[in-house]
């Protein structure tokens, strides 16, 4: 049951990763320092896009509109460090 503790530490770890990298190249594309339309960006943008959207699209339906200011990749790390305390601290339930 430990191994089964660590894997699900492993896939916040990454869904982490991704988030801040999506959010990273967000603003690296916003200020022109990253452009789209070079295959290695795109395709790393629009992988990131499609990977991120079914988390996000549900946060953006609960949120208000911020008028062009996006918060649901706060809100999914806010998720995803809550349930990463919840295993932490309920871990010998996976012993």
């Amino acid at each position: 049951m430990m191994s089964l503790f660590q894997i699900l530490m492993l896939l916040l770890g990454i869904a982490r990763f991704f988030i801040f990298a999506h959010f990273i190249m967000s603003w690296l594309i916003s200020f022109d320092v990253l452009n789209v339309r070079q295959p290695l960006v795109g395709q790393i943008w629009y992988t990131l896009q499609r990977i991120l959207e079914p988390i996000y699209r549900p946060i953006r339906n609960i949120l208000p509109s911020m008028g062009g200011i996006d918060l649901s990749p706060i809100v999914a790390l806010v998720a995803i460090e809550i349930i990463r305390i919840l295993l932490v601290n309920n871990i010998a339930l996976f012993y």
